[in-house]
């Protein structure tokens, strides 16, 4: 029998084609704008929200500069880093290893341990933001955010639905702690000016903000989420570059409209407790409703932050045996509910989300100068060629943070712990 074949008219043939590019276009923005919410959710954890209200009130107006300056910092890592990581088509675990073997695993642990650290803390966040907004046990919220965050991941769609669930609870987030920040009315002027002409200066914060949006994995989260897409590629790189500028972005403006509302509440002069002084911000600046909008905020931060640190610290081990690939659910499964079972037992939850932050930056410039080293091999990039200025300031960036990282595990982790 002979077969029958059908012809689309030209005009509906390029009809349907335009479509289906307009469709592949689609979904290639979606995955990039998502990247960027997924890396900006994975910094904004109950840990990024601690330490902005706990500078805000040691430096007042002038932690303004700590911010301009931590954000010039994380734009020129965070560049180097998705340009480069990109380019290779490689995560930075085998990109490390290719350029100098042992030093991927050594970074994969590196990654893994500050992940599961910080997730303890993002879990304890989930768990708290629950019981503000429901007067529950803590247990419960552990519970109830372990499920919702473990279906992300076996949801037969999970990049897709990773995609969704940060853009969403980012959104809110911004939004609920824009609403804090006009009702805490912070002084602007004094606010601005101070961010150029600051009083006083503290190293140690800058440290720990670096550390808290761009440190450990939280730079990779995006861009492994890119390689997992298929965005790869010199032909993707404009739209890396400013998918990892839009993720910094997205970041620095919680972290400012945090720090206004922090801001607004102590030059007011109001105490804030120290047990929960984000939650102080909240309560004072806009009371009961206040309060309850910190539970949402709070919760949004910290689920996102599961989700991601899981995500992102269980990719540095996929490539190194089929086993991880093969049970990469299975391990994050346990990688979410061993955090969990820690929080139980974990005190001092401010005082341990700080000096995380902190020690989180330490691994920062390995991981940069490593991936720094990486794009002068010809067999690793190809016939890519780094922007010199790119690299310059990568290279800068990375001694500055060696310099401070080291000042501050010497000199400055006991008053970050005390």
């Amino acid at each position: 029998m002979a077969l029958l074949h059908f012809h689309l008219p030209a005009p509906l043939f390029i009809y349907s084609n335009s479509i289906m590019s307009a469709s592949k276009q689609l979904n290639r923005s979606s995955v990039l704008l998502g990247s960027a919410f997924l890396m900006a959710t994975s910094a904004i954890g109950p840990g990024f929200i601690t330490q902005t209200t706990v500078f805000t009130d040691q430096l007042k107006t002038s932690f303004g500069f700590v911010i301009l300056c931590s954000v010039l910092l994380d734009i020129v890592v965070q560049l180097n880093i998705w340009r480069i990581i990109s380019v290779s088509g490689l995560r930075a675990q085998d990109l490390s290893n290719k350029l100098l073997p042992g030093s991927g695993y050594l970074l994969a642990f590196l990654i893994v341990i500050g992940g599961l650290a910080f997730n303890i803390g993002n879990v304890a966040g989930a768990a708290m933001g629950i019981q503000v907004l429901a007067g529950t046990d803590l247990w419960i919220g552990v519970m109830i955010s372990v499920l919702i965050s473990l279906f992300i991941f076996w949801y037969k769609e999970a990049g897709k639905a990773l995609d969704l669930f940060s853009k969403v609870l980012g959104g809110v987030m911004i939004l609920l702690t824009a609403y804090i920040a006009v009702s805490s009315n912070p002084p602007l002027v004094s606010t601005l000016h101070h961010t150029f002409v600051p009083e006083a200066i503290d190293s140690s914060a800058i440290i720990v903000l670096v550390g808290g949006t761009v440190g450990g994995y939280i730079s990779f989260a995006g861009v492994h989420r890119l390689l997992d897409a298929g965005i790869v590629g010199e032909g993707h790189l404009a739209d890396v570059s400013r998918s990892s500028v839009k993720a910094i972005l997205l970041a620095s403006a919680m972290r400012i409209l945090l720090f206004l509302a922090a801001l607004g509440v102590v030059m007011a002069g109001a105490s804030l407790n120290p047990s929960n002084p984000a939650a102080s911000v909240f309560q004072i600046a806009a009371g009961q409703v206040g309060y309850r909008v910190f539970g949402i905020v709070l919760w949004c931060a910290s689920i996102t932050s599961v989700v991601g640190s899981a995500y992102t610290s269980v990719s540095f081990l996929r490539t190194f045996h089929p086993f991880f690939e093969k049970n990469y659910q299975g391990i994050i499964t346990f990688f979410i509910v061993s955090s969990a079972l820690v929080f139980l037992v974990v005190g001092r939850p401010v005082n341990v989300l700080i000096v995380v932050g902190a020690l989180n930056a330490f691994i920062l410039p390995v991981s940069l100068a490593l991936i720094l080293l990486a794009v002068r091999q010809r067999k690793l990039v190809g016939s890519y060629r780094h922007p010199l200025w790119m690299e310059v300031t990568g290279w800068i960036v990375t001694l500055v943070l060696v310099v401070i990282s080291v000042k501050t595990v010497l000199f400055d982790l006991a008053r970050l712990w005390g």
